[in-house]
Formats: C-alpha cells, sequence, structure tokens
C-alpha cells in the first residue's frame, strides 16, 4: 500500500467525455462522482460552491469546519481535504476548475487570491445579500455549463473571473490580511510558500529553498521571519507535520512508511522530529486520534 494521500484529477468529476476535464460543474441535479472523498485526498483542480440546504463536516488541513446554509467553499489543490459528514438533504452549487484552464491565453494567477492560500480560512458564511449575488452567478454558470455554445469554454472562463473577483473583496472583509504584498520581503515569503507547498516532503534544508529563490539561507530565514512572524523551518515542519499527522490516521500505515514516504533518514529520525515538534510519539499520536475517532462516532 502507497503511504500517500491520494490526489484526485479533475476528469475523476466529470464523466461526460463531451464536457472539458478542466472544468466542471456540480449541482443538486448533477451525478455526484464516486469518489471516497470521506478519506483525506488532495486534487489537482480548486473549487468554490455554496451551500443551499442541509448540513456537511469538511476537513481542510485537519481543521474542522461545519457547514450550512449559506456557506461558502474555497478550496485549492494546496489543501488536504476530507467529508467525514454530509446530510441527506444537502444541496450545493460547485464550479471545479484546474490552473491551467483559468490561466489560458494569459488570465488570472489564482494564486494573487488570498482565500485559495494553504493557511487561509477555506469555509466561511455569507451575508444573505451576498448569499444570494453568489448563488445567482453560479446559477448562471450552471447554464452555460450545460448550454452548447462554440465559445463555451469561453464564457465559463469568463463567469470563474467574476467569481473569483466578487468572492475576493468578500473574502477581505471577513478575514483583513495585515498587508497587501508589495514589499520585496513579502514577496520572498510568499514564494517560499509556494515552493514549500510543493517540496517540503522530499526538501527540508533551507539551503534548497534559498538557491531556488537565489539568494543565501542566511537571508530567506531573517526575510521569512521578518515578512511572517514565523521562522522559516517553522513553516516548512508545520508543513511535513501536517501530511505526517494525516498519514498517522490511517491504520493501514505502518510508521516505517510514513518516515519513508517523507523521506526521513530512518523510523527513528521520523520519530524523534514528531516528538520534537508536538510532544508526542507518532505511536502516540496514532492512538490518540484513533480514540478521538471512537468517541466523536460514539
Amino acid at each position: 500500500m502507497t503511504a500517500n494521500v491520494p490526489v484526485y484529477q479533475l476528469p475523476a468529476l466529470a464523466e461526460a467525455t463531451e464536457k472539458p476535464a478542466a472544468v466542471f460543474f456540480l449541482g443538486p441535479n448533477s451525478t455526484a462522482p464516486h469518489l471516497p472523498i470521506n478519506l483525506p485526498y488532495r486534487s489537482d483542480y480548486y473549487k468554490i460552491g455554496i451551500v443551499l440546504r442541509g448540513s456537511a463536516r469538511l476537513q481542510v488541513n485537519l481543521e474542522t469546519y461545519d457547514l450550512g446554509p449559506d456557506s461558502l467553499m474555497v478550496l485549492s489543490p494546496y489543501v488536504i481535504k476530507q467529508w467525514p459528514f454530509m446530510s441527506d438533504d444537502c444541496d450545493s452549487l460547485s464550479i471545479f476548475f484546474t490552473k491551467e484552464f483559468i490561466s489560458a491565453g494569459g488570465g488570472l494567477n489564482l494564486d494573487a487570491f488570498a482565500f485559495f492560500e494553504r493557511d487561509a480560512r477555506h469555509v466561511f458564511t455569507l451575508p444573505p445579500t451576498e448569499a444570494a449575488s453568489i448563488t445567482a452567478l453560479l446559477h448562471t454558470i450552471a447554464q452555460k455549463y450545460d448550454a452548447p455554445h462554440a465559445y463555451r469554454e469561453e464564457i465559463l472562463r469568463s463567469l470563474i473571473h467574476i467569481l473569483l473577483h466578487e468572492t475576493a473583496p468578500i473574502y477581505s472583509a471577513q478575514h483583513p490580511a495585515p498587508n497587501t504584498i508589495q514589499t520585496r520581503s513579502q514577496l520572498i515569503a510568499a514564494d517560499f510558500k509556494k515552493l514549500v507547498n510543493t517540496h517540503y516532503a522530499a526538501e527540508r534544508s533551507l539551503a534548497f529553498y534559498a538557491d531556488k529563490l537565489c539568494i543565501s539561507p542566511k537571508h530567506l530565514a531573517e526575510t521569512v521571519k521578518e515578512a511572517t512572524g514565523k521562522r522559516a523551518v517553522a513553516w516548512l515542519a508545520e508543513a511535513v507535520l501536517l501530511e505526517a499527522r494525516v498519514l498517522l490516521q490511517n491504520p493501514a500505515l505502518t510508521i516505517a512508511q510514513i518516515a519513508d514516504t517523507l523521506h526521513f533518514a530512518d523510523q527513528s529520525a521520523f520519530g524523534r522530529f514528531f516528538r520534537n515538534n508536538t510532544g508526542v510519539s507518532p505511536a502516540g499520536y496514532r492512538q490518540r486520534s484513533s480514540a478521538d475517532v471512537q468517541s466523536a462516532s460514539g
């Protein structure tokens, strides 16, 4: 058994081959994809959706969100997702799309939207007026998604652009950023975090990231600390620990397999890293997580 969190590709959602594999709409009347989303997974696509009725529970990077009507979901490929609960009457409108689809022809940079960052708030409740506006826009996207048209993809891309720009100020109002990225230090820190998202499992040396950014490790450490208030090594450790925690919740995986997946020299090295950063051993964390799950289900 592989000791990796599975990554679902967008074509796994869109069963109809005549529809583009780079964009997919899911609504109350859609055929839901048969994927085990009750277990942790990643995706190669982005998602924006709103709950119409019912309730659900979503975990993003092990943080739990309880969803109800007017809950807006904004999810990126950078996060680990899991849906442990969804009520029978839960209905939503959701658009899924890849970075390539949105950026075709020199379009938007999705990484510029704060709500798609790894450490963003991924679910938030909309006030009634804003919920109605976003819901109406998603209904329009649904209509254009289902309607044959010579420029169907271009229309969908434009509507998703509007959806992104409608969502951005709503998110900013509820979760204001300390500062807009402007300084050189903030740009370096942002680029560092993107690199961490990609390479954290195999690369934990600041020298690797400094080389990618064409600066010295010392300058990288000082810059990230100044821009984020957190040490660069802490950003790296958090990414590795998140993956480790998710994998430890799978009882079919041995701790040795997890250590190997995360590129530790051996199980002992992984154990020391985990204990130094969490205060508990991997086995202890696994036992505690199992007890928490049993308590919640009981």
